[in-house]
């Protein structure tokens, strides 16, 4: 195997099977990709992709948060470019180069303008390397608190200066603000998988969460409800209008190279132009009042994705409509 040199890739290995995987003192770091569905006419199909880090020390893996936790404040801003690195690499490598691609930011690292931008700069730098068109780069910013409003602000004007979507995660999490959701002006809303479980339990709860999907899609944000892991929450989630998906109930994170690598074969026998870049949905009409409707993954993912097929209605929760 060989070291690549250069900006922003001092720490990455390029393995023999064309995965890069990167060093960080005693850890070695993987990319894991996982898919992100949209509802489109019925079905629901592949549209993005979330670049996830899976640490490994001598050999084992090390829980995310466990590696994250160790890594000093000084050194943070340099190991979350590695992570980005990695999964801009292996994407361009192994992913469809149709698809979107959400990679995430902790804004608090970026504490003067000159750092975004230069960390742009250079991100810029490994898109190209990676053969990314840099539209189908969707920046998720972690909604929590930061050094300041204004970081935070100054942070996302610099991802739109240089041409990437916006995202932010977590939504519904403990320091949510939707005046915030208004200053920022996302192009996508990330809600947060507990918030999402504990509201669809009820159905004022369902409600709740039904009217801010439309809310958001008068704004023309787009929504996606992250871990979804059972069918009733799969249902409920088309019936509220949100947009996309992601969670186990469809497809769990895979570490590079992933069977999506399919997706990447059959779009090489297309056209791949700049215009074929895919363009995540736009924010639906609100759906809570229609039928739910029999659905299946794609046929070409049925091999690597558990299908979503069709099961009895179900109000709300696993308890129904009483609850």
């Amino acid at each position: 195997m060989a070291v690549t040199r250069g900006v922003g890739l001092a720490h990455i290995v390029r393995q023999d099977d064309g995965t890069s995987t990167g060093i960080w003192g005693v850890y070695v770091l993987k990319s894991a990709f996982q898919p992100i569905f949209a509802f489109r006419s019925g079905k629901v199909s592949i549209a993005a992709f979330e670049g996830l880090v899976r640490p490994f020390r001598n050999g084992e893996p090390v829980p995310p948060g466990v590696f994250f936790n160790s890594i000093p404040a000084a050194d943070r801003l340099h190991v979350e470019t590695l992570a980005r690195t990695l999964h801009l690499l292996n994407a361009g490598r192994f992913l469809d180069p149709a698809a979107s691609l959400f990679i995430n930011f902790d804004p608090s690292v970026f504490s003067e303008p000159s750092i975004a931008d230069h960390a742009l700069r250079d991100m810029r730098l490994v898109l190209h390397e990676a053969g990314i068109d840099p539209r189908r780069i969707v920046c998720e910013v972690t909604e929590q608190k930061c050094a300041s409003q204004d970081t935070l602000y100054g942070f996302v004007a610099a991802l739109r200066r240089h041409g990437f979507r916006i995202a932010v995660d977590d939504y519904g999490s403990d320091d949510s603000d939707i005046n915030r959701i208004r200053e920022l002006r996302p192009d996508i809303v990330k809600f947060d998988a507990h918030w999402i479980t504990h509201l669809m339990e009820s159905g004022p709860g369902f409600a709740l969460l039904a009217t801010m999907v439309e809310t958001f899609a008068g704004q023309g944000i787009t929504t996606v409800f992250e871990g979804i892991e059972e069918g009733w929450q799969l249902d409920l989630a088309e019936r509220s209008g949100a947009s996309m998906v992601q969670g186990y109930v469809l497809a769990r994170p895979e570490i590079a190279p992933t069977r999506f690598g399919i997706f990447r074969e059959t779009a090489a026998a297309a056209d791949t132009a700049a215009d074929n870049v895919a363009e995540l949905p736009a924010p639906r009409p609100n759906a809570a009042h229609a039928a739910n409707r029999a659905q299946a993954a794609p046929a070409l993912a049925r091999a690597a994705l558990p299908a979503y097929r069709a099961r009895p209605a179900k109000s709300f929760g696993r308890r129904g409509a009483g609850s």
